[in-house]
């Protein structure tokens, strides 16, 4: 999978007249060599439109602020850089005077304290303060660098900017957001209900779309229509499909085109899916290859109508780049209190698994008969990075909330059907209790990385949402 489109980034330079203005020349050289050699494009005022490019007075602010309003349809995030002290006014007016509402970083150059002089002396470190006291009192939001000031050059920034890149990709994806409810959540499953109106008022629409309204679509689909052809032919390409019969590949086939046409029609970034247990029973197949594919190109899909899981799902893929999952807190693994077994029957993306096979579905087998169960996709889940996160609308505290944190996928040995895999996470137990005292659904959704902070960031910093990490509470 590919990594996630670089960032632009707004770059607003401070100065202040009494400090030397050959240190802020050099810095902003520096600075955007940097952001280049990273990857990142650079939206900056030129050395003949303020003097040295930077922002010092309001004259100043006002010209920063016109060239990032004129390029906002650009500019993921603003980085705000203080090679000398830098004026904090110049710095809070531009970013008021722009109207942009994207996440700010801001950074300051360290002293050599060999060079403490007039001629070589940055006071950054006392500027940043001041700029921060500034953005605070304009209510303006803004994120910082791990080490208060720090060269542009050393691997301690970089990491800064991949995680500021990271939060400036969530809180950007969030805006003006649209998921699809396919069906009504399983009549047993009130552990997945949730709120549109809470939703909506952060700006995440649901679309719905009724089981009935599939099937009509997908009974007037004929055999030989060439998306049909053309789906099986997708279908094959993802997974062995030797053991499929023809008839189950078909019915996959067209309801994975009746999805993608709702998905293209709507404009959705996202489906949840009344998997349990209608489709089976009515149309004798299991959505889960269908809602595999999807994931693995980056429009998840959540099980059971879990639309709350489906945007933990979204978050962490603007996060990561790669496809998430959803799974089930599911199984003690042994008796390892910082182990447990996460689990699907499953429709996890290809790229999670060791390798994967289109099989039956077991849970269902019995009860629909097993020819009627075909699409489940099975495989153990790969080692590496985790980070996991649980979305839930709080009706009765009237916001949002969610717990994040980071862990391992481990190697460990399971034996079982669906999708599974072995995680470890330092103090398990804490989190499992939280989740339980505090209402939290059984669903968690799960990416292959380490993104916890640029998300935690997002969601607390900019939206405002409640955020409970485990390595954060003493």
């Amino acid at each position: 999978m590919n990594a996630p489109a670089k960032n632009v980034f707004g770059l607003l330079v401070g100065n202040r007249s009494f400090f030397p203005d050959q240190l802020v020349s050099e810095g902003r050289k520096q600075m955007i060599a940097v952001l280049e050699r990273q990857g990142y494009k650079v939206i900056r005022l030129t050395e003949q439109e303020t003097k040295c490019g930077a922002v010092e007075t309001y004259s100043d602010a006002k010209k920063c602020a016109s060239l990032f309003r004129e390029n906002g349809h650009l500019i993921d995030g603003i980085i705000v850089t203080l090679p000398n002290f830098g004026d904090e006014q110049g710095v809070a007016d531009a970013i008021r005077l722009s109207g942009l509402n994207v996440p700010v970083l801001l950074h300051a150059f360290p002293d050599d304290t060999e060079q403490m002089g007039w001629g070589r002396r940055r006071d950054g470190f006392c500027g940043k303060m001041s700029a921060c006291n500034n953005l605070y009192q304009y209510g303006i939001p803004f994120s910082l660098t791990t080490l208060h000031t720090v060269s542009p050059d050393l691997e301690s920034f970089k990491l800064d900017l991949d995680r500021f890149a990271g939060t400036c990709r969530v809180v950007n994806g969030l805006k003006n957001l649209r998921f699809g409810a396919l069906g009504a959540r399983p009549a047993a499953f009130k552990t997945v209900r949730y709120s549109e109106k809470l939703l909506e008022r952060n700006g995440i629409s649901v679309e719905t779309l009724d089981l009935s309204d599939v099937l009509g679509r997908i009974g007037r689909l004929k055999d030989e229509d060439d998306a049909v052809s053309q789906k099986v032919v997708e279908i094959s390409r993802y997974a062995p499909t030797e053991n499929v019969p023809a008839r189950p590949l078909l019915k996959m086939a067209k309801l994975g085109v009746v999805l993608d046409a709702w998905v293209e029609a709507s404009a959705l970034k996202g489906i949840a899916v009344q998997c349990w247990t209608s489709l089976e029973e009515n149309f004798g197949v299991v959505p889960c290859t269908i809602m595999s594919m999807m994931t693995e190109t980056l429009c998840p899909a959540a099980c059971e109508v879990d639309v709350n899981g489906l945007l933990a799902m979204y978050i962490l893929q603007l996060a990561a780049g790669t496809p998430p999952a959803i799974v089930d807190w599911n199984n003690n693994y042994g008796g390892d209190p910082d182990k447990a077994v996460i689990f699907h029957c499953s429709n996890l993306p290809k790229s999670m698994f060791h390798q994967i096979r289109i099989d039956t579905h077991d849970i269902f087998a019995e009860s629909v008969g097993r020819e009627n169960t075909y699409g489940t996709i099975n495989g153990t889940l790969l080692a590496g990075p985790l980070t996991y996160l649980r979305l839930s609308t709080d009706e009765f505290m009237g916001k949002l909330r969610a717990y994040l944190g980071e862990g391992e996928f481990t190697s460990d040995p399971i034996q079982t059907f669906g999708g599974a895999g072995v995680v470890h996470i330092n103090g398990l137990q804490k989190l499992l209790r939280f989740a339980c005292k505090n209402g939290f659904e059984h669903h968690v959704a799960v990416s292959h990385s380490s993104v916890s902070e640029s998300i935690q960031e997002a969601l607390t910093t900019y939206l405002k949402w409640d955020v409970w990490c485990p390595a954060d509470q003493s």
